[in-house]
């Protein structure tokens, strides 16, 4: 951590002690609690909706669970708070399991919708089992006892913010270290996540559970903090309120959390009051219209680009001068306002901030002595000869068409083997089939010796196959060093509660990723890079960094797909360079490409493919000469010139 960030943290932490004593007034010390038990709900629920991309409106209903399990055993069994806040933690991560284990095997409004109808039930639950939770009536209960007395307001308030603290400092660890890489690769590209040994649906259900535990500490200190939990305040109102804090706060920092928990706090207040809703959102139009007024003289937005969030604003003017109870629309105004941050802070206030002050890179700290690192320090030097991966007569069907026909592949170890054919011949098919991405339809895959057909590409990935792909899949809101430390995970032993505790040994193994994975970036040219997030990135640079994080997985065979595509001649002869090298570390690779002087360069062999079916193999000469594959590429006769002097 900078000391710019410990300085800011201490100020924090200040401002925390001393606002009990200078702000005496029960419900302003309240409002703060509040804030500060919704900002542990959204450090969790950022973790799936900010890292992992996924749209979750059943916190309203884990919140409600962590509260009711700590007003249950205090009503029924009179248990302490120091069992009843650890229990309501680990039963609202159980039922975020039953929740997550069948529901994030769908994804998208799927998933919104089975989260949505979790969060429904759960309120009904609570409301008709009135045996066990009272039901409507609810549950009234006192602030816990701390050695034999009861906590007062300021006590207690000390105690939410000490939880709040700790939630802070276990989310940030955990989200800097090798799982939270893992959970954001998953937003970016899950189908590169999965080639990279991240199982999507396995760290899918760990954010959610981890996600789950920390709205049921939440939901604990909520029954404590407001003393009456009831099924009423479990709705989907405060579902949407969560979801809109995400987003206005600020996706992937702690501190658009806070602000999101202050949204989530502050907003039913001010839709209570008409006057000055309507200030504010008079406010918002006249802010729109100078912005949109500047962005079209300066040309930098268009019309229509500006056209919908301008009338979102005056619809929420609109909507406030025309009603006068704002409580009974609620929905509304909350639908208008997600609009609003959705067209005009598309990052949050937190990234509208950073991008004022020039702080939209995100930077990765360096590591002394990665000099010393080893690119190959994983990967077991083989010699050539033998088979390494054997395809037998694979079929691949889609409906009616095989793109894939009875094709028999051999792959000699230590040897570069080019896959060409022309466009739609099944190259890529092949790929996806040596990955895990598609099962064949017939057919089998052998790699050393073991049958790897049917095994999920997480599997496939960590058993020795590496990729890249022919549409650049790498994690673009990560820098260069982060996703070669992705393509490293494989490399990890430590667990959650290593992230979380920052263990020594997590500290050990994230010294070692970091200094790998700068032997890589080294090894494929781009040490300058190694701090700029994929996405900015030159074309050229991102192929060889997809190349570089490939390498990360200590693979005995290595596909490339297409990398060549896109490139300049100088940028060609740097990647035939590396691919080279590459080789002469023992690693086995496949190429396919349509630069024919790259394949027939450096390929030992080559495999011609030709809808969906093998039509020569061999020698880069002999394959050259074949009648078969020059009609296949030019459609011409004998006489024609050889396919090498075109660029396919």
């Amino acid at each position: 951590m900078s000391m710019k960030k410990i300085i800011l943290s201490l100020i924090g932490i200040a401002l925390l002690a001393v606002y009990p004593q200078l702000i005496t007034n029960p419900y302003y010390v309240h409002l703060v609690e509040t804030i500060l038990i919704y900002a542990i709900l959204l450090f969790g629920l950022d973790i799936v909706v900010g890292y992992t991309g996924q749209v979750s409106l059943g916190h309203a209903g884990l919140f409600g669970v962590g509260s009711y399990i700590t007003g249950v055993l205090i009503m029924k069994y009179s248990v302490a708070w120091y069992l009843a806040i650890p229990a309501s933690i680990a039963g609202t991560a159980l039922f975020g399991v039953i929740l997550a284990l069948p529901a994030l095997r769908v994804t998208g409004p799927y998933l919104a919708m089975v989260t949505l109808a979790f969060g429904t039930i759960v309120q009904i639950l609570i409301n008709e089992m009135t045996d066990l939770t009272n039901g409507p009536m609810g549950i009234t209960l006192s602030k816990p006892d701390m050695f034999g007395k009861q906590m007062t307001d300021t006590s207690f308030f000390y105690m939410v913010a000490i939880f709040m603290v700790l939630s802070l400092l276990v989310v940030d660890r955990l989200l800097r270290s090798h799982l939270g890489r893992a959970f954001e690769a998953l937003r970016d590209s899950p189908i590169a996540s999965d080639c990279m040994g991240v199982s999507v649906y396995r760290y899918k259900v760990y954010a959610f559970v981890i996600s789950a535990g920390f709205a049921g500490l939440a939901g604990s200190l909520y029954s404590y903090s407001e003393q009456y939990i009831s099924p009423n305040t479990y709705s989907f109102e405060l579902t949407i309120l969560f979801l809109l804090a995400v987003i206005m706060g600020g996706r992937k920092t702690r501190s658009g959390a806070m602000i999101g928990a202050i949204v989530v706090v502050m907003l039913p207040s001010l839709l209570q009051d008409v006057a000055l809703f309507r200030q504010i959102a008079i406010a918002a139009a006249v802010i729109g219209v100078l912005g949109s007024a500047i962005g079209l003289a300066r040309k930098r937005s268009t019309l229509a680009s500006v056209a919908v969030p301008l009338a979102v604003t005056f619809g929420m003017v609109f909507v406030s001068f025309k009603i006068d109870n704002m409580v009974d629309w609620r929905l509304t105004i909350f639908g208008l306002m997600t609009l609003f941050v959705v067209y005009y802070l598309q990052d949050g206030i937190v990234g509208y901030l950073r991008g004022l002050v020039g702080r939209g890179v995100r930077h990765t700290k360096a590591v002394a002595g990665s000099k010393h690192a080893d690119a190959f320090e994983g990967v077991r030097q083989e010699a050539a000869g033998g088979t390494l991966l054997h395809a037998n007569k694979v079929l691949m069907q889609f409906g009616g068409l095989k793109a894939l026909n009875q094709v028999d592949l051999v792959v000699e170890r230590g040897t570069v083997h080019g896959l060409i054919g022309p466009n739609g011949s099944g190259k890529s098919t092949m790929m996806n089939v040596l990955t895990g991405i598609y099962k064949p339809t017939a057919g089998k895959v052998e790699f050393a010796g073991a049958v790897i057909s049917g095994r999920s590409p997480a599997q496939i990935a960590l058993g020795g196959i590496a990729r890249t792909f022919q549409n650049v899949q790498l994690f673009g809101e990560m820098t260069a060093t982060e996703n070669v430390l992705v393509g490293l995970h494989h490399t990890f032993r430590s667990t959650v509660g290593d992230a979380m505790l920052q263990t020594p040994r997590v500290v050990r193994e994230e010294r070692a990723a970091r200094e790998r994975a700068a032997a890589i970036l080294d090894f494929v040219g781009l040490s300058s890079l190694a701090n700029e997030e994929a996405r900015n990135l030159p074309y050229g640079k991102q192929r060889l960094l997809e190349i570089g994080r490939a390498l990360a997985l200590d693979p005995r065979l290595l596909l490339l797909d297409e990398p060549a595509a896109g490139l300049t001649a100088p940028d060609i002869r740097e990647l035939m360079a590396i691919i080279r090298k590459i080789r002469d570390h023992g690693i086995t690779i496949i190429l396919i490409e349509h630069h024919m002087d790259v394949v027939m360069t450096i390929s030992d062999t080559v495999t011609v493919l030709d809808f969906g079916q093998k039509i020569a193999e061999g020698a880069p000469a002999q394959v050259q000469a074949d009648r078969k594959v020059i009609e296949a590429y030019l459609g011409g006769g004998a006489e024609t010139d050889p396919p090498a002097a075109a660029a396919l």
